[in-house]
């Protein structure tokens, strides 16, 4: 999520809101508009031939925002297309724009990075703390004069919250890497098995569940059995289900129901592979989990794939038997 800052023009006639996120700052169309005092249109001309000439990237220095008031996202764009707009319409205000935001990141980052390195220090400390803990308390409680029940019962808590501790540390340090996986594939979905699914559960949803806009779903199943150079690009089990409902919730394929069909092709891909549940009955993946996971990819950003992906992973193979 973005942070909000203000800025106002020296002559006290601009007055803007603007966003700060990704270490650079972002304004919209109409925000350069205000900003440079030059019509929309001039504005978005000079937008498109920073890119069209190849001075900038369009993909890395343009980021789709929600913003109140508007129904859908709002194209916003970063500190340099800014500024290389402000050169192309020779707008001073544009110059003293470029000196307030440099100034601004610079205390934004030199804060933000003390803060972060006194945070990760204090999580550190306190996640060490607690594996002491937890490993004396384990082995208090795994001594066979006092396992009871209730001592099961508690070690069975703290071993879940040490995991959960140590996937947010490895994340938090960047170390957060996939696990051991289950290689081998017993059951390769197809478009006609998975559409059947959907149609399938048509009769417990009304309206437009299950109706297709395009060939997003179809692409998605495909997309986990592809190969490069004769290797298959999501080798295991587990990455082929992570990813088919990454794929599934992100390419909107229906009209309404996609967050519910990819957690059903999900959960039909995980049986049919042997590995929805444990050996012992219990499911790999709890309710609640799958409703986070399914919610967190679909306001999730495409630079945040890979993350995602590695905790589906983690959390379908972590053992507990």
């Amino acid at each position: 999520m973005s942070d909000v800052v203000i800025y106002q023009a020296e002559d006290g006639k601009t007055r803007l809101e603007v966003q700060l996120e990704k270490e650079t700052v972002w304004l919209s169309q109409s925000q350069m508009s205000e900003l440079f005092g030059r019509e929309r249109s001039v504005v978005t001309k000079h937008i498109n031939n920073v890119f069209r000439e190849g001075e900038l990237d369009k993909q890395s220095n343009v980021q789709n925002m929600h913003i109140a008031n508007s129904d859908k996202p709002v194209a916003f764009y970063n500190l340099d297309v800014i500024i290389s707009v402000g050169y192309r319409v020779k707008s001073q205000r544009g110059t003293q724009f470029r000196q307030w935001a440099t100034r601004l990141l610079r205390e934004h980052l030199v804060k933000g990075y003390t803060l972060n390195e006194q945070r990760l220090s204090e999580e550190g400390s306190k996640l060490r703390e607690m594996q002491r803990a937890i490993d004396l308390l384990s082995r208090t409680l795994s001594n066979k004069e006092m396992v009871d029940n209730l001592g099961k019962e508690v070690l069975q808590v703290i071993t879940d919250y040490a995991y959960a501790l140590a996937t947010l540390d490895r994340y938090d340090h960047g170390t957060l890497a996939i696990e051991e996986t289950t290689r081998e594939t017993l059951h390769v979905i197809d478009y006609e098995q998975a559409i059947g699914i959907v149609h399938a559960m048509k009769g417990e949803f009304d309206g437009l569940f299950g109706i297709e806009k395009d060939q997003g779903f179809k692409s998605a199943l495909g997309t986990i059995y592809q190969t490069f150079d004769g290797k298959e690009l999501y080798p295991s089990v587990e990455e082929k289900a992570a990813n088919l409902l990454y794929f599934v919730v992100k390419n909107h394929a229906f009209s309404d129901g996609n967050k519910r069909i990819a957690a059903a092709i999900f959960i039909y891909f995980l049986a049919g592979n042997g590995i929805l549940y444990r050996p012992d009955g219990s499911k790999r993946l709890a309710d609640n989990a799958l409703v986070a996971l399914t919610l967190l990819i679909a306001e999730s950003r495409p630079e945040e794939k890979e993350t995602i992906v590695k905790v589906i992973v983690n959390l379908i193979n972590r053992s507990n038997d």
